[in-house]
């Protein structure tokens, strides 16, 4: 209830078992073709300095030559954020909420920026800090660890994924489906609805009985996207393997 008092928004999540991944786009009714291609870097060090420190540092690409940046803390309790981050629009409080009573609160900075821009900076033509605005650098600077500049960061990726948005006849919100593609051939498949803080735990159980009735099974170990994306990219770079 605290951090629900101190979010913008809320986002209902789960990952769905590898062995599940077929059964559930089939019980969502999910068509392919309406996915998006998207293409993800992190940014961190060799040993995740800045993943311990709970900042997660991301640029993604789009179709059509654009892309996104976004600075993100977590996790973080809300009533202690500078009201002066909260009046600026490409900063946002969100609370992420999955199965098994895990809830996290995070605050992040958005941004856009040129695809061209971000392959130019995963392959060493470009600083990394120019893809951020000054808020987001200044977010940065304010959270990071000590000693870790941004020109201290390796490109972690890419990763292929594939995001599609969709409204099913049965439920009255839209729901995002995602399907992350590791370069190795794992995969994580992950489901979620978005809602006001007031609306939580209505839409949560809401959610749930949608989930259940397309048939998917809610697996005991639920997996964080980022989370997982940053540990295979380290255990690449711990091994002496290539991580692009």
């Amino acid at each position: 209830m605290k951090l629900l008092k101190g979010a913008t928004s809320v986002e209902i999540k789960l990952s769905v078992p590898a062995e599940g991944h077929r059964a559930a786009a089939r019980g969502i009714g999910l068509d392919p073709v309406e996915a998006q291609l998207r293409q993800a870097f992190f940014f961190d060090t060799a040993n995740l300095a800045l993943s311990r420190a709970g900042l997660v540092v991301r640029a993604r690409r789009f179709p059509r030559g654009r892309a996104d940046t976004v600075i993100k803390r977590r996790p973080v309790d809300p009533a202690t954020i500078d009201p002066k981050l909260r009046r600026s629009d490409s900063f946002k409080v969100e609370l992420d909420a999955m199965p098994g009573g895990a809830y996290v609160c995070s605050a992040s900075f958005k941004g856009t920026c040129a695809s061209q821009e971000v392959l130019d900076v995963a392959t060493g033509a470009a600083p990394l800090r120019s893809l951020f605005s000054s808020e987001q650098l200044a977010f940065y600077d304010a959270h990071a660890p000590k000693g870790v500049t941004m020109d201290k960061l390796l490109a972690l990726g890419p990763i292929l994924l594939l995001k599609a948005k969709h409204q099913p006849k049965d439920f009255d919100r839209r729901i995002v489906v995602e399907l992350w593609l590791y370069p190795d051939g794992s995969h994580i498949l992950e489901v979620s609805t978005k809602c006001l803080p007031e609306e939580a735990f209505q839409t949560g159980a809401e959610f749930r009985s949608y989930i259940t009735s397309c048939g998917i099974k809610i697996g005991s170990i639920q997996e964080a996207k980022t989370r997982a994306a940053l540990q295979y990219f380290k255990a690449r770079l711990d091994a002496g393997l290539p991580i692009g």
